[in-house]
């Protein structure tokens, strides 16, 4: 068996293996996204702290976090 034919076998192996489903967590991190800004509606992941989430109120909006995130607990 030359190595073409070896190569021929690996690519057919790997096609198998793709073909049987990806391991993509973007479904998964799109569910996630369970915190809305509710200013300009950018959604967050979560499990964000809450320093993230100030940060963001105040560097965008110039808010509190409390104003951007009603709900979310500041932890």
């Amino acid at each position: 068996m030359g190595n073409g034919a070896k190569a021929a076998q690996k690519r057919e192996r790997n096609a198998d293996k793709s073909a049987k489903g990806s391991k993509s967590q973007a479904k998964v991190n799109e569910a996630a996204k369970s915190i809305v800004c509710g200013t300009c509606r950018q959604p967050f992941l979560m499990t964000t702290r809450a320093p993230a989430l100030e940060e963001h109120a105040q560097n965008k909006h110039s808010k509190t976090m409390e104003e951007c995130f009603p709900g979310v607990p500041k932890q």
